[in-house]
């Protein structure tokens, strides 16, 4: 008898520990705070929590609000860290109008502190999951609101969308209570456009914004994690500038040349802004960088390509930077040819 309970009791326990895990195993970022406190207050300074917040917090932020709006017909507030800011309205819809129905810009963009369309007067959901909150689930509307799809534990990237559920972690603090996943993938999975593959979309002479993981697998770096370069906690403009690791040579010459007695780091060429969020500053200037790395130096070299299937034509980056991207950024008064030439023997000039 109890042999055949014991027996029982195991493949309970296999069952239970096989179901994906509740709302009630997550216990918030908060809870995180009293054993990591450095790594929680790196966190609060980045763009992950700022994702999606409720009005209570949004509010402070000190952010204009689309023509006609008071704080009062707002419920949440996307974004608004660094890029840029939308709002949605009392019930759970993205705010695409003026107040009273007429045509607005009402995205914020924060850089320049100016406004553009965002699906310009379209009723539009908020159906962003599950990139901007923390364990998401396609059921439901969050609030009860009807414009929200979807529901989860927390709003933003909390711990427990990259660690996992801390339930029991909190119980019985060990690293075999909690996820730690240090693979490209982790991140790649909200910082992507239409899945992981090698493919970075493209639209109006830009890499769209969200793609570092399609940018890594097009680019001379597919092998890298996103840790070797960036500690996850933090706001990822802090990356580590550990380039001379791999390329201790290059970066040698590079110091002594023009361009590096001027301060200018290997980011400035080999991850130029080549993508856009918000808004564009010049003609080859976004206000994302690139994770492509590599520059093909050939002038006729296109960084885009299009491709037609089943009749639709989507734009794709092609897995390097052109001159224009890396070079005309910043000397905007030449052309390609003058580019070509001056980058042969770039790290020895």
């Amino acid at each position: 008898m109890i042999k055949t309970f014991g027996i029982l009791a195991a493949i309970l326990l296999c069952a239970a520990l096989a179901l994906p895990a509740t709302a009630a195993d997550y216990v918030g970022s908060e809870k995180c705070f009293t054993c990591h406190a450095e790594q929680f207050n790196d966190w609060q300074a980045s763009g992950h929590p700022w994702k999606l917040r409720k009005v209570e917090k949004a509010r402070y932020a000190k952010l204009p609000l689309p023509p006609g709006y008071s704080w009062d017909d707002i419920s949440y507030v996307i974004g608004g860290a660094t890029k840029k800011a939308r709002f949605i309205d009392k019930k759970g819809y993205i705010i695409t109008t003026a107040k009273d129905g007429s045509e607005a810009k009402t995205q914020y963009n924060l850089a320049n502190g100016s406004w553009s369309f965002y699906h310009k007067g379209e009723k539009k959901p908020y159906k962003c999951g599950p990139c901007h909150m923390t364990n998401y689930s396609a059921d439901g509307h969050q609030d009860g609101m009807v414009g929200m799809i979807g529901t989860w534990s927390e709003d933003g990237i909390g711990c427990e969308e990259c660690n996992g559920p801390g339930g029991e972690h909190i119980k019985k603090p060990s690293k075999k209570t909690i996820a730690i996943d240090r693979g490209a993938e982790a991140c790649g999975k909200c910082h992507q456009r239409g899945g992981m593959g090698p493919e970075p979309p493209a639209k109006g002479g830009f890499i769209r914004h969200h793609e570092q993981i399609n940018e890594l697998k097009a680019g001379v770096h597919k092998s890298l994690a996103c840790i070797d370069c960036h500690n996850p906690h933090q706001r990822a403009i802090l990356a580590k500038d550990n380039c001379a690791e791999c390329h201790a040579a290059a970066a040698k010459s590079y110091a002594a040349s023009i361009h590096g007695k001027a301060g200018l780091g290997c980011k400035e060429c080999h991850m130029p802004k080549a993508t856009k969020s918000a808004i564009a500053v010049a003609s080859y200037t976004g206000d994302v960088r690139t994770h492509l790395f590599k520059i093909n130096v050939d002038p006729k070299a296109a960084m885009f390509k299009t491709v037609t299937e089943k009749e639709k034509t989507s734009t794709f980056a092609q897995g390097y930077l052109t001159l224009e991207y890396a070079c005309l950024a910043c000397h905007g008064s030449r052309d390609k040819a003058w580019a070509a030439k001056s980058a042969k023997g770039f790290h020895k000039m």
